[in-house]
Formats: C-alpha cells, structure tokens, sequence
C-alpha cells in the first residue's frame, strides 16, 4: 500500500474549521524531528491564526484567498539567532553570520517543513506551500518582528481541505534520478521527458489562454519571467545582508 505521499496535492481551498490543539501540536512535534546539521534545529515555525494578522500577511502572498480562509499559516524560517545567542550566553564565539550558515539553516528549515507537510496529510489536512514568501520575505519579516538572523524561506497553508484536485502530473522518474554519476540528456531525452505534459488537456488550455507555442514559453514569458526573477534576488540578497548573512 502505498503512504500518503503518493497522494500529495496542493490545497488552495479550505474549510474555516479550526485544528484542534493537540493535532497542530504534533504536527509541530514532528517538524521538530526532520533532519538537522549538527542537531542545531537552524529553524523556527512561526504559527499564525489570529485573523487580524493573517489579514496584514495577505497581500504578502499576493491575497491568495486561502491566507484569509485556512485556519493556520506557518512561516518557517532559516534561524541562526537563537543558536548563535546559546553559544554567546555560555562564553562561546559563533560564526554562523554568513551565507554557508544561511543555506545550513536554510536546509533545516525546509526539511522541517516537508515534516510537518506529510504530517499534516497523514492527519486528514491539507497544505499548500506559497512561493510568494521569497518575492516578499522582507516585509513578512517586519510583520512577524523576525530579529536578525532570522529569515523566511517558505510558508505553509494549512487547514481542513474544501476541495479534492486531481494529482499534478510528475515528469517520469527517468528525468530526476541518475545512478551513480550526473548523465546528462540529449535532445531527444529532453523531447521525450517532457512529451506526455506538452501533449496534455491541461497545457492545450493553457497554450490557447496564453497565445503561445509552447510550454517552455509560458515559463519564460508568463509565470517566471526575467525581470521578476532578478527582482525578487536583488531584494531576497539585499534582505540576506540586513539579516546578517553574508558577514566576512
């Protein structure tokens, strides 16, 4: 039988029922036990129900109806300060204020948030995670009154599902994995991995929508276009700088 992940879909649609205490908290609990470097837990998950707040986060996540609708928001975010303010208080020196410790904490943060993901599936919930914290992660972090060292790297959208979506397509497992070393593709590997999701119902529609030849395209010039993207790393890197990240 295959687990819960098999199942995985994004959520964007949710019930206003609260979840109860004792199932956010083991939700929580399980976040805690994902993989860590060092076992320094280089994270915090910042949980927010409190209506007024999820309100001033809105338009953080571009007013993403579901922000308002789901009964929790979790910002989870890469942390240093609170490690580096243990080694301080017992007379030891950190030097975690630089971009390696960015990505360590980085990496704990997101594996803690996979956790708490599949946790919250296995437990009947759904979750949806919002890219939109890196587009807009300084002002998140004046919101939530994140201290330096603290930065968000993802958001989690969780609640009771009002909607059942079908599975996304995944590209062929051929696509991702290489055994022992990198190989790389050829053309017509490219051609064919990618074949079954060109020729799908879904990017026809989206072909027709968009008056574009190709999936790739609409990448390109519709979802993930240049000048977004060099937007939200100048702001995202300025951001890493004023949280004291990229110290020499």
């Amino acid at each position: 039988m295959k687990s819960v992940l098999f199942k995985h879909r994004s959520i964007r649609k949710f019930r206003p029922t609260p979840i109860p205490e004792e199932v956010l908290r083991q939700l929580l609990e399980a976040a805690s036990r994902a993989s860590t470097c060092g076992n320094m837990q280089l994270y915090s998950l910042v949980v927010t129900r409190d209506a007024a707040l999820r309100e001033r986060l809105a338009p953080c996540h571009f007013n993403q109806p579901m922000v308002r609708e789901a009964p929790c928001l979790v910002t989870v975010c890469a942390d240093v300060h609170r490690f580096s303010m243990w080694c301080e208080q017992r007379g030891a020196e950190p030097a975690y204020d630089n971009f390696a410790w960015f990505l360590n904490a980085a990496t704990d943060a997101l594996l803690a948030a996979q956790n708490l993901a599949v946790e919250a599936e296995t437990e009947g919930l759904g979750i949806c995670y919002l890219g939109t914290t890196l587009y807009t992660a300084g002002d998140i972090s004046r919101i939530l009154e994140l201290p330096k060292g603290v930065i968000p790297v993802t958001t989690l959208v969780v609640g009771y599902p009002d909607e059942s979506p079908e599975l996304t397509d995944r590209l062929p497992l051929e696509a991702v994995v290489h055994y022992e070393k990198y190989t790389d593709y050829t053309a017509a590997e490219i051609d064919e991995l990618w074949a079954e999701r060109e020729e799908s119902e879904l990017t026809r529609r989206l072909l027709e929508e968009n008056g574009l030849p190709n999936l790739a395209r609409i990448f390109t010039e519709r979802r993930y276009v240049r000048k977004d993207n060099l937007a939200i790393s100048a702001s995202y890197l300025e951001l890493l700088r004023e949280k004291g990240f990229f110290n020499q």
